[in-house]
C-alpha cells in the first residue's frame, strides 16, 4: 500500500474519532438530557393544550359563534370504486389552527422571557467587566480631582 494511502486512511479514521469525541462530549454535558426533558415536557404542554382547546375553548367559541365548528366535515364523493367516501375534516384542522396559536404564543412568551433574562444577565457581566478595568482612584487621586473640580467651580463663579 502506498504511503499516501495510508496516511490519507489515518486522516480519515482521526476525523471519525474526532466526530464520536465531540459527540461524547456533547451527550456527556447533558445537552442530550436537557433536550429529551424538553421533548418530554413539550410533549406534555402540546398534549394539554389539545385537550384544552378540544373540550374547553372549541365548545365555547361554538358557543358564542352558535355553531358547534368541532364536528364540521366535508364529505367527498365516492371515488375510484372506494367503500366508503373521503371527509375533509374542517372542524379538527381548526382545533389544530387555535393549539397552534397557543403553543406559538406561550412559547413566544417564554422566549422573551428568555431573552429578557439573558440581556439583564448580560448588562451585570459588562458591569463587571467595566468594574475590573477601571482602576479605582487612590487617595491621593481621589483628592485631586475633588481639587480640580472644586476649581473648575470656583472659575465659573
Amino acid at each position: 500500500m502506498p504511503k499516501k494511502l495510508k496516511v490519507d486512511k489515518a486522516k480519515k479514521i482521526g476525523k471519525v474519532k474526532s466526530f464520536f469525541d465531540e459527540f461524547k462530549t456533547f451527550a456527556v454535558k447533558g445537552n442530550m438530557l436537557d433536550m429529551a426533558v424538553g421533548m418530554i415536557v413539550g410533549g406534555a404542554f402540546t398534549a394539554l393544550v389539545t385537550s384544552i382547546v378540544t373540550n374547553v375553548a372549541t365548545p365555547l367559541i361554538g358557543i358564542l359563534i352558535g355553531v358547534d365548528f368541532s364536528e364540521w366535515n366535508i364529505v367527498l364523493p365516492h371515488l375510484y370504486g372506494n367503500a366508503e367516501p373521503g371527509t375533509l375534516a374542517i372542524g379538527k384542522f381548526l382545533n389544530s389552527v387555535i393549539s397552534f396559536v397557543i403553543v406559538a404564543f406561550v412559547v413566544f412568551l417564554f422566549v422573551k422571557a428568555l431573552n429578557a433574562f439573558h440581556s439583564k444577565k448580560a448588562e451585570e457581566e459588562v458591569e463587571e467587566v467595566i468594574e475590573e478595568i477601571v482602576p479605582e482612584l487612590t487617595k491621593e487621586e481621589a483628592l485631586l480631582t475633588e481639587i480640580r473640580d472644586l476649581l473648575k467651580e470656583m472659575k465659573q463663579q
